[in-house]
């Protein structure tokens, strides 16, 4: 583990640190969600109108990282009040159930992504319709060859994970479109985008170096990490892990109510004399929103009475419907995971592993 740099302040540390301006574009998460919003209408894509009559079976959304992660989100907003399945897949291949009934949502920022390529290469060899977003590459290509393929432009020029919010809107934006998620009135949107930007600013360890995010990530510096949430908020764990890792190269467990009660509780220990040996050394995150189902709402208060560490925290994600609290907790994320990285000495940025990964498969092709 690095050095800690508690003794330094968080702002000369971004200063020093984040050679790849992180911070402002954690800054500009909700400006970027409200220009996906507005990019993506039925008149600016003509072609919307027309799959829109469509009966799909479902929704398959293809993508990796940090350009997969909303699709996991429309994945579970469907499940709570869409009309027809949202299914992710990260792989080289299709699923053995698609055929060309399912439409495909194809998501890589650069355009490059070579399983996402694959997958889509496969998908319009069925006579499937595929829809892309990218900000150019190999996938904007083929929106340009093939009829059944489609474009709508992401903004380029930023890390995939950055770019989350440019992303998700133009994807929830073109779920809404086709009807297939239902639409969010525009004053209501408005409201949930001001709201969020007061959470946002509210957050911004530039602007309060010692608030709450930087004594929560200060707690977390030497300690195992774990999140856990209920089942709806599955999307907003899996980031959570995901930013983790790659912003501040830690390793972070997940845990899903009220799966997790019929096997993980065991090792949490807290009752009886088992349990994990690490269990009490850990920093425990809660995540939560105001809907819980109330079982899932008396087990989150059982496991919190019977924590075995005294380092737990409820993160409640507000806001007036799931999507607004997944939102929220995609920025309490944001601002965790760079500031952890800074007090570790990282640059948010950096990804070497996976730079030396991309390496070497383009010399084994």
């Amino acid at each position: 583990m690095d050095e800690p740099q508690e003794e330094r302040n968080l702002v000369d540390l971004a200063q020093q640190l984040d050679q790849g301006n992180m911070f402002g574009y954690v800054q500009s998460f909700v400006n970027d969600l409200q220009g996906g919003f507005a990019a993506v209408s039925n008149g600016q894509f003509e072609w919307l109108e027309n799959l829109r009559t469509v009966p799909w079976t479902g929704v398959l959304c293809l993508g990796m990282g940090g350009s997969a992660a909303g699709g996991q989100f429309l994945s579970t907003l469907a499940a709570h009040h869409g009309n027809r399945p949202i299914m992710v897949q990260r792989d080289y291949t299709l699923p053995s159930w698609f055929d060309a009934s399912w439409l495909v949502l194809a998501t890589s920022h650069s355009g490059n992504t070579e399983e996402t390529i694959q997958a889509v290469e496969s998908a319009l060899k069925t006579g499937a319709t595929v829809i892309v977003i990218a900000t150019g590459g190999i996938l904007a290509g083929l929106a340009e060859t093939s009829p059944n393929c489609h474009l709508i432009p992401s903004i380029g020029g930023q890390p995939p994970r950055t770019a989350f919010g440019h992303i998700f809107s133009r994807q929830l934006a073109c779920m809404e479109a086709l009807d297939i998620l239902p639409k969010q009135g525009r004053e209501e949107r408005e409201a949930m985008l001001q709201r969020l930007t007061l959470i946002n600013d509210q957050f911004d360890v530039l602007q309060d170096p010692e608030g709450d995010i930087a004594l929560l990530a200060s707690t977390m510096m030497d300690h195992p990490l774990s999140v856990v949430g209920p089942t709806e908020l599955t999307p907003a764990l899996h980031r959570f892990k995901n930013q983790i890792n790659e912003n501040a190269a830690r390793f972070m467990r997940v845990g899903i109510l009220p799966e997790m009660n019929h096997n993980e509780s065991v090792a949490w220990g807290g009752v009886g004399e088992h349990g994990d040996s690490t269990n009490q050394d850990h920093v425990l995150l809660f995540l939560t929103w105001g809907e819980m189902h109330p079982r899932v709402q008396q087990r989150l208060n059982w496991m919190v009475a019977h924590s075995p560490t005294e380092l737990a925290w409820n993160l409640v994600g507000e806001g007036e419907s799931l999507l607004e609290a997944l939102l929220y907790h995609c920025i309490i994320m944001d601002w965790l995971s760079i500031t952890l990285a800074l007090l570790h000495g990282k640059d948010p940025e950096a990804i070497a592993p996976i730079v030396s990964l991309k390496n070497h498969l383009q010399s084994v092709q």
